[in-house]
């Protein structure tokens, strides 16, 4: 193929990819460099990014300043050799003790508006500083409280589940098949938590690694049950993204409601936050191996 033919194609693929990109534009994920290992000097490094195509820096570096490492035996341990660029974050996990370590960030919000004096007054930040900012009995108060975790799994020698313990906040994923027991072909299963509570009929989307490099995404969806339970087959052996997430209330137009800024119309001024809502969402990064 000429060069002129090369860059023509590469033009045609991307207005192709930019339709079905901005329902899953800026995709954040964690990626180990292995999932399973053994002996006691082992290690693994970690790729954090927020972008377009999975797993490929092409947007943003995820900060990892609030990457916590959970360890087989209930302790906390730090990330380390952590370095931020233009698109990605790296950091290494030392895995000293055998069993199943848990890479994960938790992030807790409140985005808020009362009136104050005859205005409106805003606020978008932690649940600690909106406790001491608005003040008590606020008038037209409505919230919209968020919690947000992404979380990849890794285990040396056998696996353990001490990490898999829920903490009754926001939306959680508790596996039922080992994460790092999962084997393309064979159906796995998982359950989802919110708030310490099955998630019914929760839609969850998995999508495969290398997008890059195939005519189509490969993303899928499923659904929990009743119970909040959810079965899998990983079509091929690779990396894989999962997400779910869950809003419940009004929350005006805009991310977190239909549309732009979460209260604000795209394009237009900012309004009042709609009403009382809560907003969670998970995202996990596995590996199916082959058979």
């Amino acid at each position: 193929m000429t060069l002129k033919k090369r860059l023509l194609a590469v033009a045609a693929a991307g207005v192709a990819l930019a339709l079905p990109l901005s329902a899953s534009a800026h995709r954040a994920w964690m990626v180990p460099s292995a999932t399973v290992l053994s002996g006691d000097g082992a290690w693994v490094g970690v790729d954090a990014a927020i972008s377009n195509e999975l797993f490929y820096a092409d947007h943003n570096a995820m900060r990892v300043e609030g990457v916590t490492v959970y360890a087989p035996d209930g302790s906390v341990e730090k990330i380390q050799n952590a370095a931020t660029g233009k698109y990605r974050s790296t950091f290494d996990v030392q895995l000293s003790k055998p069993g199943t370590y848990k890479i994960a960030t938790a992030t807790s919000s409140v985005m808020a508006s009362w009136t104050e004096n005859g205005e409106v007054k805003r606020f978008r930040g932690s649940a600690d500083d909106f406790a001491k900012q608005a003040p008590a009995g606020a008038a037209d108060l409505k919230t919209i409280r968020g919690f947000n975790r992404n979380e990849t799994f890794v285990t040396r020698d056998a696996p353990t589940d001490t990490v898999f313990k829920p903490t009754g906040k926001g939306l959680e994923l508790v596996p039922v098949t080992h994460p790092n027991d999962l084997v393309a072909g064979e159906a796995a299963t998982f359950k989802f938590l919110l708030d310490g509570k099955p998630a019914a009929d929760l839609e969850v989307t998995l999508a495969p690694g290398g997008s890059r490099y195939r005519a189509a995404p490969g993303d899928f969806k499923v659904k929990t049950g009743p119970d909040g339970v959810f079965k899998v087959t990983f079509p091929e052996a690779g990396m894989y993204w999962l997400n779910a997430s869950v809003r419940t209330g009004e929350t005006g137009r805009g991310p977190g409601g239909p549309g732009g800024a979460p209260g604000g119309a795209p394009g237009g001024p900012a309004q009042p936050l709609a009403g009382n809502g809560f907003n969670a969402s998970y995202t996990a990064t596995l590996e199916a191996l082959r058979p």
